[in-house]
């Protein structure tokens, strides 16, 4: 279990320490709110959908296809999220239930569950959790549009406008133009894919300091009910009670432990980019950000604990 903890620390310190150094270059005015409002834009509209385009390009679709698992993380994911918006509906003010719906379903599979899947499971880890990948991509950004659109304070939520801010989604658009790529295996030039590359690689460090820089105690302690409500449905209930319905569903050794470590990720730093986006309290997304990855190292390594002491993984 050492050697799990440190493995988890391992992928969460760097995520801490970005986020640190953009709040302290906000202290320090090296960073100031337009710099954050174009970051924010550069990372939605362009590094984030290359980054997820190069994502699903890359991942393994022959070897690690599980129709009975990924049909099983949609269904669950669709499951938490009702469950998420439901309790939202009767505790979160209208205002924050979009942001509070996001942080508490929402994942950081593309770093933290990926990266652990691939740490514990070796080569077959690292090629489900791929796969899975682009399951948790297109899930989790067309329910995230769908409630961030529903209480977007500069729109009139209609089915039509939902529907269209999927479509239109930067993150989704991504998404749909690379499965025609994998699916028929089309090769792009070197050139072009060095590029997307570049571009992609912007993508968390610029998101992680613009987190941080929009962070502040003040805002920290004015969120913080309601911030620490979706965390804890995010790190410990939902992952609980999915995880749980997995192993019933008949979910064992790798598969059933892939499942938990995607479903108990912390909340994704992309849902500060969409919230920010879609004219919510960005604030709030920050705060969930912060506190789920803070939690991610004890969640984590008591879920697996519990998991390998049950003998089911």
């Amino acid at each position: 279990m050492l050697s799990l903890f440190l493995q988890t620390l391992a992928v969460t310190l760097p995520v801490f320490a970005m986020l640190f150094l953009g709040f302290v270059l906000r202290w320090r005015g090296q960073i100031d709110e337009p710099f954050i409002h174009t970051a924010s834009a550069l990372v939605f509209n362009l590094s984030l959908p290359v980054l997820l385009f190069l994502a699903i390009l890359r991942a393994d679709l022959a070897s690690a296809l599980q129709p009975a698992l990924l049909g099983y993380f949609v269904v669950a994911t669709l499951g938490c999220f009702l469950l998420a918006w439901g309790w939202a509906l009767w505790r979160v003010p209208r205002a924050d239930r979009g942001v509070y719906v996001q942080g508490a379903f929402r994942g950081n599979n593309g770093i933290v569950g990926l990266a652990l899947a691939a740490s514990l499971y070796g080569d077959y880890g690292l090629s489900l959790g791929g796969v899975l990948g682009g399951v948790v991509i297109l899930t989790y950004n067309s329910l995230s549009v769908l409630v961030l659109e529903y209480y977007n304070p500069n729109a009139r939520a209609t089915p039509w406008s939902v529907l269209r801010g999927i479509l239109r989604n930067p993150l989704i658009l991504g998404v749909l133009a690379a499965i025609p790529f994998a699916a028929w295996q089309v090769a792009l030039p070197q050139w072009l894919l060095t590029c997307a590359q570049y571009l992609a690689q912007l993508t968390l460090p610029l998101a992680l300091l613009c987190i941080g820089a929009s962070l502040s105690l003040a805002v920290l302690r004015r969120s913080s009910t309601r911030a620490l409500g979706a965390s804890l449905m995010k790190m410990v209930w939902l992952p609980a009670l999915a995880t749980a319905g997995a192993a019933a569903w008949g979910f064992r050794g790798a598969e059933l432990g892939i499942l938990f470590l995607y479903f108990a990720s912390p909340t994704a730093a992309a849902s500060f980019i969409m919230a920010r986006a879609a004219g919510a309290d960005h604030q709030l997304a920050a705060a969930i950000i912060v506190i789920t990855t803070l939690l991610a190292v004890v969640t984590i390594n008591s879920g697996l604990f519990v998991l390998q002491w049950l003998g089911v993984i």
